[in-house]
């Protein structure tokens, strides 16, 4: 008996020692989880790749906490790394929500304090040596505003290249993912988000509120046509809330952030081995400084 016991004791320190050698000397992707020494290592391991996932605090229907976004954006972006390695920034809640001010639990920050947040952020980063920044939004209402913040990246040289994280489908998964989709109208704390919030963080879904106020558009300002007005958001959902058909399946949710993911590990890997935008950005701010030139 002993004898066994013993065995199984050696078993055991051999599987911890396995476990300790497979994980010795690996880099945290996270950037807080990071020693100064690490950071050096990791800058070259992530070939000079930092994802910033940006969130908010903001409303997401009764049921789903203020940082639904964060919590998704965060998700993809560690699921991605693990993929592909870059380095992932802390949380970031510096984002664009003037339309959910009559909420409780908003913050919105001044146009001028997000703008100078992200921009400095970024030249810390690249100061630092983390010159391929890519933005993964996590929130609808900043997406006017990052597109604006990578087109201005042209008005004076850097030194670093900004890339906004656009996902689209993947084909492996789009067949699933529809198959368990139910609702038609599925927006701002609706089917996908409610899934995605029940695959990270279950405990923070209130599964008997989901149906306690209305996710549909109120159409308020239908009659006005071909034109776009900031209260647009307000006046279609003032519950800051857009579905129809609300679930919480935990599979669609491990598909929608496994979906992005897939996206985002294949772009850092391009951004890692291709400097192709750098080239073009340097070929531009030199034309541009004298453009009459043959």
């Amino acid at each position: 008996m002993k004898k066994t016991l013993f065995l199984l004791a050696l078993i055991s320190l051999a599987v911890t020692a396995r476990g300790q050698q497979a994980t010795k000397g690996d880099i945290p992707f996270k950037y807080e989880e990071l020693t100064s020494p690490q950071f050096v290592k990791a800058v070259e391991k992530a070939g000079g790749v930092c994802v910033i996932p940006i969130g908010v605090f903001e409303k997401h229907g009764p049921h789903l906490p203020l940082g639904t976004d964060l919590f998704e954006a965060r998700e993809v972006a560690f699921t991605a790394a693990k993929k592909e390695y870059a380095v992932v920034f802390p949380p970031y809640y510096g984002s664009q929500i003037f339309e959910a001010k009559h909420q409780p639990g908003t913050i919105a920050y001044s146009s001028e304090l997000i703008w100078k947040m992200l921009e400095e952020t970024c030249n810390e980063l690249a100061r630092n040596g983390l010159k391929k920044i890519i933005l993964l939004n996590g929130h609808g209402g900043n997406t006017n505003f990052l597109q604006f913040f990578c087109q201005s990246q042209l008005m004076k040289n850097n030194g670093y290249i900004v890339v906004l994280f656009r996902p689209g489908e993947v084909q492996s998964l789009a067949g699933e993912i529809k198959s368990l989709k139910k609702a038609k109208l599925d927006g701002h704390a609706g089917e996908e988000e409610t899934s995605m919030m029940y695959f990270i963080r279950p405990d923070l879904v209130d599964t008997e509120s989901m149906t306690k106020e209305s996710g549909l558009d109120q159409g308020r300002l239908k009659q006005l046509k071909y034109g776009y007005t900031g209260i647009w958001w307000y006046a279609s959902f003032p519950n800051h809330y857009a579905g129809d058909v609300v679930q919480a399946n935990k599979r669609l949710g491990e598909l929608l952030v496994e979906q992005d993911a897939v996206q985002l590990a294949e772009l850092i890997k391009f951004l890692k081995s291709d400097n192709s935008i750098e080239r073009l950005q340097e070929e531009f701010f030199k034309r541009a400084e004298n453009p009459m030139a043959k």
